[in-house]
């Protein structure tokens, strides 16, 4: 079954996580299929905190994968913000 979920990077304390499409065996960080954006929890500033390309996201939810409840949230949090800016 492939999934959309997070894959942990960053350093100790400094969490950053990338927004990843992947077969459901393969290990947490482990190979993927395709990156679809990050996830940075520790944002301050004008840094970034959440990008998701959401016609990928789309795309990969036709073809029958399932999407971790974290990405779920994710995703919504990304298109009600893209919603606001349009």
């Amino acid at each position: 079954m492939v999934k959309i979920r997070l894959s942990r990077g960053g350093a100790k304390k400094q969490p950053f996580y990338h927004i990843i499409v992947t077969d459901s065996r393969v290990r947490r960080d482990g190979r993927n299929i395709e990156r679809l954006g990050f996830f940075n929890p520790v944002a301050r500033g004008q840094n970034e905190r959440l990008r998701v390309d959401t016609e990928r996201v789309d795309h990969w939810v036709e073809q029958g994968a399932k999407m971790s409840e974290r990405v779920s949230h994710l995703v919504k949090e990304a298109r009600k913000v893209a919603q606001q800016t349009a």
